[in-house]
């Protein structure tokens, strides 16, 4: 049996509770994905909006015809600002008001006008246009999670066509006045394919949530929580099997008698401190890796280092680092720190020697009267101290 027109939208009105449900449930489960809300908000508009027709078609009256098309045409706009929360994180509000604004008002005129033909023939094409930038903000951020975010551009842009077909087909009949909501083949496979694309959105909606939320745990697992750079877990997965050239140089930085900035200040005030140094490396120009190996200590990797530059950076950075004030609830403090650095000194070395050359020029420095740089000489690493107990 032939489903009819109504039969048609409300499956249609279903379909789009269902994907509603889903990505609110989505969004309960994990917060931090605000487009999941915004989305969900655009079906929100959209869901009535359908049902609203429904009835138009019963009842086709100008003003439900402009209650149905504006709610429709809001949700359209929230759906793309949701779109560009997702792949720009910008705010979504700002941007689904001002185009829902601009839609509604070039469709509803003519619906209260009495040109309730122009009325649907303005509504698919602003359909057709949000959807078509909707498409292109997730095909424009494609490689984050290319299949599913590809088959989401494809599935919007499929939907716009249809919408397209729907205008085309009233402008080629020249139906400027109806007198009743269109009816022709365009409209039933605009439906056919809404539904079927916002059976495929949510499918692939999950994916792309659980493809978020895996990124977030990788990162989360490498990144050191006090300082957002580095975990040492992080460090050696991305330097471990990498060969060190003579251009590249390693160092290690420690905070000069931190144990006594902890037991004189509290540990709030030494966390600061690390996150001042921690702060001194994320601004230093030429460290491609900084990570925090754990307690005071830290490490960073130059993956292109001319003759003197590590040493000169290294300089700089301990001179910073000495002439800032860290505030705690009571008192200023000032801390310093060493720092040693090694070249890869045959030319090829791998990772954990040139760590271990820097360690030991680090505990050199420390040696020598701490506040301090030192340089590994050229001998193999593996003469270098494996414990220090100087801070």
């Amino acid at each position: 049996m032939i489903l009819d027109y109504r039969t048609l939208l409300i499956s249609l009105g279903v379909s789009a509770i269902c994907l509603l449900v889903t990505l609110t449930g989505t969004w309960l489960a994990r917060r931090r994905d605000g487009f999941l809300l915004t989305w969900a908000c655009g079906l929100g508009f959209i869901v009535p909006g359908i049902f609203s027709y429904t009835y138009y078609t019963e009842y086709p009256r100008p003003v439900i015809g402009a209650v149905c098309t504006s709610l429709m045409l809001t949700g359209f706009a929230t759906i793309f600002a949701a779109a560009v929360q997702f792949c720009r994180n910008e705010p979504p509000l700002r941007r689904a008001v001002a185009w829902s604004t601009i839609a509604i008002a070039f469709t509803t005129a003519p619906l209260l006008g009495g040109y309730d033909g122009l009325g649907f023939i303005s509504l698919n094409a602003w359909a057709a246009f949000l959807l078509f930038c909707t498409a292109w903000q997730y095909w424009d951020a494609r490689a984050e999670a290319v299949g599913p975010l590809v088959g989401m551009a494809l599935l919007y842009a499929m939907t716009g066509v249809s919408f397209v077909l729907c205008g085309g087909v009233l402008v080629a009949d020249g139906s400027w006045v109806l007198g009743h909501a269109p009816d022709n083949w365009a409209e039933n496979l605009n439906i056919a394919v809404s539904i079927g694309g916002m059976t495929g959105v949510g499918a692939m909606s999950l994916l792309v949530h659980q493809a978020r939320l895996t990124e977030f745990h990788r990162r989360e697992a490498q990144t050191d929580s006090l300082t957002g750079l580095f975990n040492r877990r992080a460090l050696f997965e991305l330097h471990e099997k990498q060969t060190f050239t003579r251009e590249m140089a390693v160092m290690v930085l420690d905070i000069d008698r931190f144990k006594s900035i902890n037991d004189e200040y509290g540990h709030a005030a030494g966390d600061e401190v690390i996150r001042v140094l921690a702060a001194e490396l994320k601004d230093a120009v030429g460290i491609s890796t900084a990570a925090r190996l754990g307690g005071e200590e830290f490490a960073a990797v130059l993956r292109t280092a001319a003759p003197g530059y590590a040493e000169w950076l290294a300089e700089r950075i301990r001179r910073n680092f000495a002439e800032r004030e860290t505030l705690s609830e009571t008192n200023s403090i000032r801390a310093t720190v060493s720092v040693g650095i090694a070249y890869a000194s045959q030319g090829r070395q791998d990772f954990e020697s040139m760590l271990s050359a820097a360690d030991g020029a680090l505990y050199v420095a420390k040696r020598n009267g701490r506040n301090r740089v030192e340089l590994a000489p050229d001998a193999v690493a593996a003469n270098a101290p494996k414990a220090r107990t100087i801070r």
